[in-house]
């Protein structure tokens, strides 16, 4: 037994270091989008920090959604958080699996690539409408009468760059149309849709997504028309991001440690196979037969013997 547990450790071990190794290098190439995405995100939550200031809070706006569900209360509002938290965390350990599973579809750093693209994408127009409209919060501590409904005005600009994180992130009012963490709930559940094995699996975040809604809605932290409005906004912009960003590479084929081609070795490869055109050789490495100008045409081993003979017997 315990022979066996030490030759699984050292296999697992040598996968880790070998994917490590693999993904540093990808990191080399996408550091720029990586670091771009993280920025952006931090723009997103400075933005609606920014548009707490101008909430003035009011009655609460009548809402089907609001009709319809139960409200939970204020000592249930962490269920739709905690739904929430298991939904993110088992989404980013799900990246992670290439560091420890042998079989693996997706590389670490080119998904999340593609998944701060369609994050950033989604939040950009959120931005626009939150400061179009500011509608008073249903939330409870948005409410009239609460001390955190409206905020003074900043004593300096870095009270406002620091977002009195992290209570300023999850006490914050007017950022509404649309819902941020169901931004986050379907991006995270359309690329595990794409990439993912598990049919179980996306079938329950789809569900997790769904009941995801609902408790949002009973929680009175959204308006029905925030998470409406989330739902078709973020299917549209994964469907159109995802026809124009470039597909990831396909490890299914046992192609483990393959790395795409970085820009300068496709140039290089280009080039090379230019050379060995103007010089008359064949593209195909197998194919290294001597090549001859005769008259002005390139002719290999073969048609060479033919055209001497052509010549010794005249026309």
């Amino acid at each position: 037994m315990t022979p066996y547990i030490g030759r699984e450790a050292s296999k697992l071990w040598k996968r880790i270091c070998a994917e490590t190794t693999t993904e540093i290098n990808l990191l080399a190439d996408n550091w720029k989008y990586i670091l771009t995405g993280l920025i952006l995100q931090y723009i997103h939550g400075l933005a609606a920090r920014g548009v707490h200031y101008l909430h003035r809070p009011g009655p609460t706006l009548q809402d089907v959604g609001f009709f319809l569900l139960p409200e939970l209360g204020e000592d249930k509002a962490y269920i739709s958080e905690t739904v929430f938290t298991f939904a993110f965390l088992s989404f980013v350990m799900w990246t992670f699996h290439p560091f420890i599973f042998k079989s693996k579809k997706i590389y670490t750093v080119l998904v999340w690539c593609r998944v701060l693209a369609f994050l950033v994408a989604s939040q950009f127009l959120r931005i626009i409408t939150f400061y179009s409209t500011q509608l008073p919060g249903p939330n409870y501590h948005c409410r009239e009468g609460s001390k955190l409904a409206r905020l003074p005005h900043p004593k300096s600009v870095f009270e406002v760059l620091l977002i009195n994180f992290p209570r300023g992130i999850t006490h914050g009012c007017g950022d509404l149309i649309f819902s941020s963490h169901m931004i986050f709930t379907l991006v995270f559940v359309l690329t595990y849709q794409k990439y993912g094995t598990k049919r179980c699996i996306k079938q329950l975040g789809w569900l997790i997504a769904v009941v995801q809604s609902f408790l949002i809605i009973a929680s009175r932290k959204h308006y029905t028309v925030d998470v409406t409005v989330a739902w078709y906004t973020v299917n549209l912009v994964v469907f159109f991001l995802d026809k124009k960003l470039p597909e990831l590479p396909d490890r299914t084929g046992g192609a483990s440690f393959l790395l795409p081609l970085s820009t300068r070795d496709k140039d290089s490869k280009t080039k090379e196979e230019s050379h060995k055109l103007l010089n008359g050789n064949s593209v195909d490495p197998a194919d290294w037969r001597q090549r001859t100008q005769v008259n002005g045409k390139t002719l290999d081993d073969a048609n060479l013997v033919h055209a001497d003979a052509t010549a010794m017997n005249g026309p």
